[in-house]
């Protein structure tokens, strides 16, 4: 098991996604039309903006106050208002099926499928997500539910990403598949 992801390029915010299970969620939440670095810089900004990523406080914080956390400036997603509404039904989500404690979504699953199943019952986790994140928790994060080796995805994945190295060789390999699924549409 690692001590940080290496996602951000900020060891403090790297740091958090592992030290604080609601922090990675948080992080896939924000991860889609911003570069991954921004998306996972996103829950250290709103804990230094906000005093906390509990999933307690995120579900119950003024909608305004944790609207302005988004806010900015910087704004931690080029839709920050969206995003804090979907970072607050996430949070919500954990409270009502999770009793506030995000781990949870892992610790207690019987076996990687249910493990998806519990991702993928995320307000906004899609297939996408739910592999990536299920890759990150096994392959950086030492998890091993039954099943772990069937279910993991055939393709790269942030799972896949050990360094700064590793992300800058991922981003590649993303922006080159989009850009032949781009093409073959032409």
């Amino acid at each position: 098991m690692t001590d940080r992801l290496h996602l951000t390029g900020d060891d403090a915010a790297d740091r958090l996604l592992v030290a604080e299970p609601m922090a990675l969620l948080i992080g896939f939440a924000l991860d889609q039309q911003v570069p991954v670095q921004k998306a996972f810089s996103g829950p250290q900004v709103l804990l230094e903006r906000l005093g906390s990523i509990d999933a307690r406080d995120l579900a119950t914080v003024d909608e305004a106050q944790l609207e302005a956390a988004a806010k900015g400036p910087p704004a931690i997603h080029r839709f920050p208002s969206a995003m804090a509404k979907r970072v607050r039904e996430v949070a919500s989500h954990v409270v009502r099926t999770y009793d506030g404690d995000a781990a949870r979504i892992w610790t207690d699953a019987s076996d990687a499928r249910d493990l998806k199943r519990r991702i993928g019952a995320l307000p906004g986790f899609g297939d996408m997500k739910v592999a990536s994140l299920f890759a990150v928790l096994v392959k950086q994060l030492g998890l091993t539910p039954d099943g772990y080796e069937q279910e993991l995805p055939d393709h790269p994945t942030l799972g896949d990403v050990d360094s700064p190295e590793a992300l800058a060789r991922y981003q590649a390999a993303k922006r080159a598949h989009k850009a032949e699924l781009r093409a073959a549409r032409n």
